[in-house]
């Protein structure tokens, strides 16, 4: 059977890329996709074989001047402020034609308010690490007394209530129905602690911009790759850093992808063997890669260690500490604090994974995980199944 799907992806790309893979084989076989998005992401929905249907988002974009939040109570609420503004349209612009099942990113908070809405199945989306519903609660204990935290909170509550939805706010978020988890099994802390309603179908891969590219450097040089991802890119004096720490060092060439706000000019004189991208097909580059330096974004994480390349992750927000604790534990690289990143730390740290055979042993064992994970199709298995279920009850 073919169905109608809604697919809810706040437009931010880490997430929006492996979601597309799984739209795409999903497409592939002959399901009708609706997708939700901005006039940035358009033209990649509508490649991937859904339909795209603009909207005007609230969450910064990555050219924007607005710098996304640190701290954790602040990037929740921006996609609090998105579901609070998106789910009135959605309910409006689907009325008529009532998908038959929604498939909502873990941060599209208003995705089991739809489903509940039209009574179809939800599955969430989660392209990062799980977070079990016990550790939901102990982490709204730890931040209870907070002023940022407090407010995030009642406003969520809020937006719960004007929706009918009387499930606490840690249920709602952490104990989804059915949740398609776009990491391997391996890289989860503690997955037996997971719910049997999350299926890890590994990596869902997926070229990012095809505007971008790049120029790959001779051969015998080995890539050291530096990305802060599309958020938290506009930091010029932790790009100086690298080109002090690589620039003129061989046998390496420097790669540095730096958004759209850094001027290279700003850089400084960059050596022959640097260069300097607004973006760069990273998948492409990783391929080449002997080194990757990342802020440590899922995606980006889960692009180096499906092409068994070294980390340093330098962590910035959100899910990055998380992933920099489990490069470490796993031994898969290193991790560097902001305010520790200097030249020689970068050099130092590059040189060491990139010479020990059992990083490389490692990598290479996770590469091979992540190969015979399913991706993107073992995910559309995943629906179809939910889809018959709902059609037999």
């Amino acid at each position: 059977m073919t169905a109608h799907l809604l697919v809810c992806c706040p437009p931010a790309t880490g997430h929006v890329n492996p979601t597309l893979a799984i739209v795409a084989e999903l497409a592939r076989r002959g399901h009708r996709v609706s997708y939700p998005t901005t006039e940035d992401f358009a033209a990649r929905v509508a490649e991937a074989g859904a339909r795209p249907i603009l909207y005007r988002s609230t969450v910064p974009s990555a050219a924007s001047e607005v710098e996304w939040p640190v701290d954790h109570a602040g990037g929740l609420a921006l996609f609090l402020g998105e579901a609070e503004a998106v789910v009135p349209w959605e309910l409006t612009a689907f009325d008529e034609d009532r998908p038959d099942l929604v498939l909502y990113d873990l941060t599209a908070l208003g995705g089991r308010i739809l489903a509940r809405h039209w009574d179809v199945p939800a599955i969430q989306l989660s392209p990062v690490l799980v977070t079990p519903l016990r550790v939901h609660r102990d982490f709204n204990r730890l931040m209870g007394h907070k002023p940022a935290w407090i407010a995030y909170r009642a406003r969520f509550r809020r937006f719960l209530d004007a929706n009918g939805i009387s499930l606490d706010i840690d249920e709602y978020v952490g104990d989804p129905q059915r949740c398609v988890v776009m990491i391997p099994r391996e890289f989860q802390p503690s997955p037996d602690r997971v719910s049997d309603r999350h299926v890890f179908v590994g990596p869902c891969l997926r070229a990012g911009d095809p505007q971008s590219s790049w120029d790959p450097p001779p051969p015998g040089r080995r890539v050291v790759y530096v990305s802060l991802g599309s958020c938290y890119a506009n930091q010029p004096d932790f790009y100086r850093e690298c080109i002090a720490a690589f620039g003129r060092l061989e046998p390496w060439h420097v790669v540095l992808s730096v958004g759209t706000r850094v001027d290279p000019a700003g850089l400084g004189e960059l050596p022959p063997n640097v260069d300097v991208y607004p973006s760069v097909p990273q998948l492409e580059v990783l391929r080449r890669a002997s080194a990757f330096i990342t802020h440590g974004g899922t995606g980006s994480v889960l692009e180096a260690l499906a092409n068994a390349v070294p980390m340093v992750v330098v962590p910035q927000a959100v899910d990055h500490p998380a992933n920099a604790r489990q490069v470490l534990r796993l031994g898969l690289g290193r991790a560097l604090a902001p305010e520790r990143v200097t030249a020689d730390a970068l050099r130092e740290a590059v040189l060491a994974i990139s010479g020990d055979p059992e990083v490389a042993g490692r990598l290479a064992a996770m590469r091979r995980r992540i190969a015979g994970s399913g991706g993107g199709v073992a995910a559309a298995d995943v629906v179809e199944e939910s889809l018959a279920r709902e059609l037999t009850s």
